[in-house]
This record gives C-alpha cells, sequence and structure tokens, in this order.
C-alpha cells in the first residue's frame, strides 16, 4: 500500500470521528497508532525507491539523452530515406511519361501506314471493278441484238469476238483472284 492512500485513510478516519463542544473531535487511539504504523513501513519502501532513484538519476538521464539522440539519428536516417525514394518516383514518372508519348507516337505512325495500306488496297480494287464493269458492259452489248445485219457477216466474225469476251472474262477471274491473294 503507497504511503499516499494510507495518509488518505487518515484523514477519512479524522473527519469521521464524533465531534465534541469548542470544535474538538474524539479518536480511537488505537486506530491512529495502526494508521501510524502503516505509514512507517510504507514511508521505508517509499523513501528506498527514491534513493535509488536519485542515485541512478545521473545514469537515467545519460540513457534518456542516448536514446533521443538515437532517434534523431534514425528519423535523419528515415527522412534520407523518403527523399531517395521521392528522387526515385520522380524519374519512374518521369521515364513512363517518355516511353507513353513514344508509344502513342508509334501508334499514331502505324494508324497512318495503315490508313494508307487500306486507301491503296481500296483503289487497286476500285480498278479491277471498273475493269469487271467494262469486260460486262462488252458481254452485255455483244448479247443485245442488233438491227438487221447481214446475214452474209461471216461466222467467224462472231466465233472471234466469242472468243475475245471469253478470254476477257478469264483475265477478270485471274486478276480477281489476285486481289484476294493480296488481301
Amino acid at each position: 500500500m503507497s504511503i499516499y492512500r494510507v495518509i488518505d485513510k487518515l484523514e477519512g478516519y479524522v473527519r469521521e470521528g464524533t465531534w465534541l463542544p469548542f470544535g474538538h473531535r474524539i479518536l480511537s487511539e488505537e486506530r491512529l497508532v495502526e494508521y501510524i504504523e502503516k505509514m512507517r513501513s510504507t514511508l521505508p519502501e517509499e523513501v528506498g525507491r527514491a534513493k535509488v532513484i536519485a542515485t541512478n538519476k545521473d545514469r537515467v538521464i545519460r540513457d534518456a539523452h542516448e536514446k533521443a539522440q538515437q532517434i534523431v539519428s534514425d528519423a535523419v536516417n528515415q527522412h534520407h530515406e523518403l527523399v531517395d525514394q521521392t528522387d526515385i518516383v520522380k524519374q519512374a514518372r518521369t521515364t513512363a511519361d517518355i516511353v507513353l508519348r513514344e508509344a502513342e507516337e508509334k501508334a499514331r505512325r502505324i494508324r497512318a501506314g495503315a490508313d494508307a495500306y487500306a486507301g491503296q488496297v481500296l483503289a487497286e480494287l476500285e480498278m479491277r471493278l471498273a475493269t469487271a464493269l467494262g469486260s460486262v458492259k462488252k458481254g452485255q452489248d455483244a448479247l443485245v441484238p442488233r438491227p438487221a445485219q447481214s446475214a452474209a457477216q461471216p461466222i467467224a466474225e462472231a466465233a472471234a469476238k466469242s472468243k475475245r469476251a471469253a478470254f476477257d472474262a478469264q483475265e477478270e477471274t485471274a486478276s480477281l483472284d489476285a486481289v484476294e491473294v493480296t488481301t
């Protein structure tokens, strides 16, 4: 039990004592002596702790200074590490920005190349389709009956026209196959 607790109990006991006229109180001598003995038994323990603290104060203060110095040193080191990490993050962000710009530029060039290639393929296809359409027109024109032709027209001319139309159709098919292969 601490000395302060014993003193608090003694004070409470004195206040609870019976009042007599002229401002006096009646207290039990036995109880007062009991509280005094408790104070005596507690006091050496408290005094002993105080003496130990007093003798060790220089060591305790020195230990406290060393701990404080260590804390400051650790804080400085941690500060330097954080600054280094911040520099690394800045460099990483800069590198990421450069890589992103290069990737966007490369994508733009690839898109432009793909658009140019698609335009070229479509132009070639248009040309071949125009050629095929011309062949179709020739074939239709060949099939349309003409106003009275002389019966004397040689059969050889009709056969030559037919062969020419077949040859043109064969060329159209070969050129369309070549377009499909290239795309």
